[in-house]
Order: structure tokens, then sequence, then C-alpha cells
């Protein structure tokens, strides 16, 4: 079982972090999900996950006390479960375009835009999916980019599920996460090597 030690009260004063979020590994130390460090604290006290790296930020204790924040956690028994599939919500297509119109690049006010329009009979997927600024969603209409003369920055696609995409966004705060994330590479699908 693993216990915190009492650490001083770092050069900053020791901030409250129970807002950070902690990377939850499965025992083989692939990439699960990401925990509020609460969470991450539970399982470690119930003996549930062990720390791996610790966060910058403290917790605070009873009177002067402080503890170390889990900021990495690998579980002590496998989970089994499915690959994850990222969800097709508005967030996410904004997450995959870089929060950028695909048609002028801006940041503001955006939208979602059907590339083929669904009165046409375009589907509501990845694929079909952009971001785009609500005066190029106008400007494109109920026509295909072609037709109103406008260029898509990229093609769309449904994004990876491979665990450095997944939570890639976490990176920038959480610079600790980076060899446990593109660390990590899944083992080729047996079933698609046997097709071929």
């Amino acid at each position: 079982m693993t216990y915190w030690r009492h650490a001083p009260v770092g050069p900053l004063g020791g901030m409250v972090a129970i807002q950070r979020r902690a990377l939850v590994l499965n025992q083989n130390y692939e990439p699960l999900n990401v925990c509020s460090v609460r969470r991450a604290v539970v399982l470690v006290f119930r003996g549930k996950a062990e720390i791996l790296e610790i966060g910058a930020e403290q917790l605070r204790g009873v009177g002067d006390a402080r503890f170390d924040t889990p900021s990495v956690i690998r579980l002590q028994h496998f989970v089994r479960r499915p690959i994850p599939q990222p969800r097709l919500t508005r967030r996410e297509v904004f997450a995959r375009d870089g929060n950028h119109c695909q048609y002028c690049g801006r940041r503001a006010d955006l939208t979602l835009d059907h590339v083929m329009p669904r009165h046409r009979g375009g589907p509501h997927t990845w694929e079909n999916l952009v971001a785009a600024c609500r005066s190029c969603n106008h400007r494109k209409g109920g026509r295909t980019p072609d037709e109103a003369n406008m260029t898509l920055a990229r093609r769309p696609r449904r994004p990876s599920s491979h665990p450095a995409e997944l939570f890639a966004m976490h990176l920038k705060r959480y610079r600790e996460w980076t060899p446990f994330i593109s660390g990590w590479r899944r083992k080729p699908d047996r079933s698609a090597a046997a097709a071929s």
C-alpha cells in the first residue's frame, strides 16, 4: 500500500490542487482515462492503485499537513475494456479542427458544418462534419464547398483512438504524462493481420 509523505510547503506557499487531474493507467501501463485528483487519492488509499508520478502542487491537510498530489497512477489489477472511440460531439469536432474555421481559419463564433449538406443526403459523421465560423457557414449555405467556391483547410476524418491523440489536450498542462501517453503502443490487431 502506498502512503503519502508529509511534504514541506513549496516556494509558492503550497497551492490547493484539488482541481488538478490525474492520468489513470491500467496494470500494463495502458492509459485508461483521466480522473480528478480526489478520485486518484481514493484509489491509492484503498490500495487499488499506486502513484507513479507526483504533481507539482500539493493538497492541504489538517493543520500544517501537506500531501503530494498524484499525477499518474497505475491500477493494481488489470481492467478489460473495449478500445475507446471518440464521441461525435460539437466539442470533439472543434477540438479535432483545432478550434479553427476549416474554410477561413478564424477562431471566433464557430458552428458545425456538414460538408455534404444533410438535405442532400450528407450523413452526420466525422467524415462529413467540420468546424466553420458563422459567416462561412452562412456563405456556404446548402451547397458543397466546390459549389460555393470554398476550399477546406483539410479533409475531415475520424480522430484516432490512440492514447497519444485521446489525451493530447492534457499534455500542455501535465507534461509529466508525456512518457506514459506517447510511449504506449497498442499491440497490432491480429484479426486485421489474419485477414490480409
